[in-house]
């Protein structure tokens, strides 16, 4: 289905609050238990690039930009 199709149903679904709650419990994304997309960013929510040691939770970028705020330092 396109993303037309799907405003398509939610437009005809929106008299029909019933029909619409169990549309979408029944079309929503499952939560996932492991791979690349449970653990995301705290600071931007990204998925990719995810610096868990120390419990940071960044991702890359973010960790980049706040680094020497947290202490760290670069070396080169």
């Amino acid at each position: 289905m396109t993303y037309s199709d799907y405003r398509k149903v939610f437009k005809q679904l929106k008299a029909k609050p019933p029909k619409l709650q169990k549309y979408i419990k029944n079309n929503a994304p499952k939560p996932r238990k492991y791979g690349r997309f449970t653990k995301k960013c705290k600071r931007c929510g990204r998925p990719g690039g995810h610096i868990g040691k120390y419990n940071l939770d960044l991702c890359r970028t973010c960790f980049r930009e706040i680094a020497i705020s947290l202490g760290f330092k670069k070396y080169s």
